[in-house]
């Protein structure tokens, strides 16, 4: 192997898709307004009251019978809804806060590919 074929196997590795062009300008004009965004927030809060579903669930079921006796005599329904709707919205909080952050590294990554993409001299035949 010559180093020109090294130059050209360095050179297709770098190039950018067009699904990748269009994601650097997607995040380039809405970084800020998908920070904030409900869709994510929405996602993550499901998934906590689904978590809040099945602990209710097993609660309920007798499936336990030592916690459920516990729980009938000690458990305040409002603190525990109130802890569900808590891990709820922190779940809810973290899900968009972990999607923002991915997307973010994703974007990054792709500008300095495109970076080493600019840099890298073309090839010529």
């Amino acid at each position: 192997m010559y180093d020109g074929e090294l130059d050209s196997i360095n050179y297709f590795c770098n190039m950018l898709t067009n699904q990748e062009k269009d994601f650097i300008d997607f995040w380039a004009k809405n970084r800020i307004a998908q920070k904030t965004s409900i869709r994510p927030f929405l996602i993550g809060l499901s998934a906590g009251l689904l978590f809040g579903l099945v602990v209710v669930a097993v609660l309920y079921s007798g499936w336990y019978t030592r916690a459920n006796m516990q729980a009938n005599s000690k458990l305040n329904g409002f603190v525990f809804f109130a802890g569900i709707l808590l891990v709820s919205f922190f779940m809810a909080y973290l899900y968009r806060s972990f999607s923002w952050e991915n997307r973010e590294q994703q974007y990054k990554e792709l500008l300095a590919k495109q970076k080493r993409q600019s840099k890298t001299p073309s090839i010529a035949p």
